[in-house]
Protein backbone atom coordinates (compact mmCIF):
# COMPACT_ATOMS: atom_id res chain seq x y z
CA UNK A 1 0.00 0.00 0.00
CA UNK A 2 1.35 3.42 -0.95
CA UNK A 3 0.74 6.32 1.43
CA UNK A 4 -0.97 9.42 0.12
CA UNK A 5 1.46 12.22 -0.80
CA UNK A 6 0.63 14.23 2.31
CA UNK A 7 0.44 11.31 4.73
CA UNK A 8 2.79 11.54 7.68
CA UNK A 9 4.21 14.90 6.73
CA UNK A 10 1.45 17.28 7.77
CA UNK A 11 2.86 20.41 9.36
CA UNK A 12 6.43 19.60 8.39
CA UNK A 13 8.28 20.80 5.37
CA UNK A 14 11.45 19.51 3.92
CA UNK A 15 14.28 21.96 3.92
CA UNK A 16 15.27 22.96 0.43
CA UNK A 17 18.93 22.82 -0.27
CA UNK A 18 20.26 26.01 -1.75
CA UNK A 19 22.09 25.39 -4.93
CA UNK A 20 24.96 27.40 -6.27
CA UNK A 21 23.96 29.23 -9.44
CA UNK A 22 25.23 27.51 -12.57
CA UNK A 23 27.32 30.50 -13.63
CA UNK A 24 29.40 30.37 -10.43
CA UNK A 25 32.22 27.94 -10.04
CA UNK A 26 32.32 25.62 -7.03
CA UNK A 27 34.26 26.91 -4.02
CA UNK A 28 37.63 25.18 -3.84
CA UNK A 29 40.35 26.02 -1.32
CA UNK A 30 43.90 26.01 -2.69
CA UNK A 31 46.09 24.43 0.01
CA UNK A 32 49.14 26.36 -1.30
CA UNK A 33 47.43 29.77 -1.14
CA UNK A 34 48.63 32.19 1.58
CA UNK A 35 46.41 32.28 4.62
CA UNK A 36 44.53 35.57 5.05
CA UNK A 37 44.83 37.14 8.41
CA UNK A 38 41.40 37.82 9.81
CA UNK A 39 41.27 41.15 11.62
CA UNK A 40 38.39 41.38 14.05
CA UNK A 41 36.22 44.47 13.86
CA UNK A 42 37.05 47.08 16.45
CA UNK A 43 34.80 46.65 19.44
CA UNK A 44 33.14 49.85 20.61
CA UNK A 45 31.66 50.12 24.07
CA UNK A 46 27.87 50.16 24.04
CA UNK A 47 26.36 53.64 23.88
CA UNK A 48 25.11 54.91 27.17
CA UNK A 49 22.44 57.55 26.97
CA UNK A 50 21.86 60.04 29.76
CA UNK A 51 18.59 59.59 31.60
CA UNK A 52 15.93 62.12 30.60
CA UNK A 53 14.29 64.06 33.42
CA UNK A 54 11.34 66.42 32.96
CA UNK A 55 11.07 69.39 35.33
CA UNK A 56 8.34 72.02 35.52
CA UNK A 57 8.84 75.38 37.24
CA UNK A 58 7.04 78.68 37.59
CA UNK A 59 7.98 82.28 38.34
CA UNK A 60 8.24 85.62 36.61
CA UNK A 61 8.75 89.35 36.85
CA UNK A 62 7.50 91.36 39.82
CA UNK A 63 6.72 95.04 39.22
CA UNK A 64 7.05 97.32 42.28
CA UNK A 65 4.35 99.59 43.79
CA UNK A 66 5.47 102.52 41.63
CA UNK A 67 5.16 100.50 38.40
CA UNK A 68 8.65 101.61 37.31
CA UNK A 69 10.96 98.84 38.57
CA UNK A 70 11.23 95.08 38.15
CA UNK A 71 12.65 92.50 40.57
CA UNK A 72 15.50 90.15 39.58
CA UNK A 73 17.54 87.56 41.46
CA UNK A 74 21.33 87.28 41.14
CA UNK A 75 23.40 84.13 41.41
CA UNK A 76 27.19 83.97 41.30
CA UNK A 77 28.40 82.73 37.91
CA UNK A 78 30.04 79.34 38.60
CA UNK A 79 32.30 79.85 35.56
CA UNK A 80 33.73 83.09 36.96
CA UNK A 81 37.00 82.34 38.78
CA UNK A 82 36.73 85.57 40.78
CA UNK A 83 33.22 84.61 41.99
CA UNK A 84 32.21 88.26 41.56
CA UNK A 85 30.05 88.13 38.42
CA UNK A 86 26.32 87.79 39.06
CA UNK A 87 23.91 86.22 36.59
CA UNK A 88 20.58 88.05 36.87
CA UNK A 89 17.38 86.16 36.15
CA UNK A 90 13.68 86.01 36.92
CA UNK A 91 12.77 84.34 40.23
CA UNK A 92 11.33 80.86 39.68
CA UNK A 93 11.25 77.37 41.11
CA UNK A 94 9.79 73.86 40.99
CA UNK A 95 6.07 73.25 41.10
CA UNK A 96 5.31 71.10 44.15
CA UNK A 97 2.83 68.22 43.99
CA UNK A 98 -0.74 69.53 44.10
CA UNK A 99 0.24 73.11 43.16
CA UNK A 100 -0.87 74.99 40.07
CA UNK A 101 1.79 76.94 38.14
CA UNK A 102 0.24 80.16 39.51
CA UNK A 103 0.45 78.99 43.14
CA UNK A 104 4.03 77.79 42.66
CA UNK A 105 5.05 81.08 41.02
CA UNK A 106 3.71 83.18 43.91
CA UNK A 107 5.35 80.89 46.49
CA UNK A 108 8.72 80.79 44.68
CA UNK A 109 8.87 84.57 44.25
CA UNK A 110 8.21 84.98 47.99
CA UNK A 111 10.81 82.33 48.95
CA UNK A 112 13.56 83.64 46.66
CA UNK A 113 13.04 87.39 47.13
CA UNK A 114 11.04 88.00 50.32
CA UNK A 115 8.44 89.94 48.27
CA UNK A 116 4.73 89.10 48.44
CA UNK A 117 3.01 89.47 45.09
CA UNK A 118 -0.10 88.72 43.05
CA UNK A 119 -0.34 87.69 39.41
CA UNK A 120 -1.37 90.42 36.96
CA UNK A 121 -1.16 88.29 33.80
CA UNK A 122 0.64 85.42 32.08
CA UNK A 123 3.87 86.20 30.18
CA UNK A 124 4.42 82.84 28.48
CA UNK A 125 6.21 79.51 28.74
CA UNK A 126 9.87 78.73 28.05
CA UNK A 127 11.22 75.23 27.62
CA UNK A 128 14.85 74.22 27.22
CA UNK A 129 17.32 71.34 27.65
CA UNK A 130 20.49 71.14 29.72
CA UNK A 131 22.78 68.54 31.31
CA UNK A 132 23.20 68.24 35.07
CA UNK A 133 24.46 65.39 37.21
CA UNK A 134 24.77 63.12 34.16
CA UNK A 135 21.10 63.62 33.27
CA UNK A 136 19.41 65.35 30.31
CA UNK A 137 16.98 67.80 31.85
CA UNK A 138 13.98 69.06 29.88
CA UNK A 139 12.74 72.09 31.79
CA UNK A 140 9.46 73.91 31.24
CA UNK A 141 8.98 77.25 33.03
CA UNK A 142 5.64 79.11 33.29
CA UNK A 143 6.20 82.88 33.58
CA UNK A 144 3.85 85.51 34.98
CA UNK A 145 3.84 89.26 35.51
CA UNK A 146 3.28 90.14 39.19
CA UNK A 147 2.30 93.21 41.21
CA UNK A 148 4.15 93.81 44.47
CA UNK A 149 1.87 93.48 47.54
CA UNK A 150 4.38 93.73 50.40
CA UNK A 151 7.21 91.93 52.13
CA UNK A 152 10.84 92.75 52.75
CA UNK A 153 13.48 92.36 50.05
CA UNK A 154 15.81 89.50 51.11
CA UNK A 155 17.57 86.79 49.08
CA UNK A 156 16.83 83.15 49.87
CA UNK A 157 20.00 82.09 51.69
CA UNK A 158 20.44 78.63 50.14
CA UNK A 159 19.66 79.51 46.51
CA UNK A 160 20.03 83.22 45.76
CA UNK A 161 23.06 85.45 46.24
CA UNK A 162 21.37 88.82 45.70
CA UNK A 163 17.98 90.36 44.87
CA UNK A 164 17.46 93.83 43.48
CA UNK A 165 14.97 96.19 41.84
CA UNK A 166 15.96 97.58 38.43
CA UNK A 167 14.30 100.22 36.23
CA UNK A 168 11.99 98.45 33.74
CA UNK A 169 13.99 99.93 30.86
CA UNK A 170 17.08 97.98 32.10
CA UNK A 171 15.45 94.58 32.73
CA UNK A 172 16.16 93.03 29.32
CA UNK A 173 19.76 94.29 29.38
CA UNK A 174 20.32 92.88 32.91
CA UNK A 175 18.92 89.39 32.24
CA UNK A 176 21.66 86.81 31.69
CA UNK A 177 19.67 84.19 29.76
CA UNK A 178 18.60 84.74 26.12
CA UNK A 179 15.25 82.93 26.52
CA UNK A 180 14.24 85.24 29.38
CA UNK A 181 15.39 88.30 27.42
CA UNK A 182 13.19 87.26 24.46
CA UNK A 183 10.22 86.53 26.73
CA UNK A 184 10.34 89.97 28.34
CA UNK A 185 11.06 91.71 25.00
CA UNK A 186 7.95 90.26 23.38
CA UNK A 187 5.75 90.85 26.45
CA UNK A 188 4.99 94.42 25.45
CA UNK A 189 3.96 96.87 28.16
CA UNK A 190 5.20 95.64 31.54
CA UNK A 191 3.00 97.82 33.72
CA UNK A 192 0.62 95.44 35.55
Amino acid sequence: MTPAPSAGSEGTKKKKRRRRPAHRAPHVVDPNAPVEKVVPKKAYPPRVYAKRVDEVSAGGLVIDFSGTRGLLIGRVDSKDATRERLLWSLPKGHIEEGETPEQAAIREVMEETGIESEIARELGVIDFWFMAGGKRIHKTVHHFLFREKGGTLAPQISEVDEVSWFPLAEIIERLAYPDEKKLIARSGELAP
